[in-house]
């Protein structure tokens, strides 16, 4: 389990921080695409609009969500999390932060 310590000293980390951007264009890519019907749907394309033009900010929006989702893993878990992983979590997150 990660200490609160060593989350947040995650938050400087380029290389996870990387991939949450990619993941946050992936995001932004399905959310372009999807059922008008979907949820939150007017909100979602908003956030995807402004993720694809700047998804690092975007991503350093979310970072600590999902540093905070994966709490219970050690450092090096987090560090080494798949794609797949990664992509999970930012598409838990979307809703939280596409807010009209």
């Amino acid at each position: 389990m990660a200490t609160y310590t060593e989350l947040f000293n995650q938050g400087s980390d380029s290389a996870f921080r990387n991939k949450v951007s990619v993941a946050v264009c992936v995001a932004a890519d399905a959310i372009r695409v999807e059922d008008v019907a979907t949820a939150n749907h007017a909100n979602r394309l908003i956030w995807a609009k402004q993720a694809l033009e700047n998804p690092r900010a975007i991503a350093q929006n979310m970072h600590f969500a999902i540093l905070v989702a994966n709490r219970d893993f050690t450092v090096a878990q987090i560090q080494g999390a798949t794609d797949a992983a990664i992509q999970t979590n930012v598409d838990a997150c979307v809703d939280v932060f596409a807010q009209g």
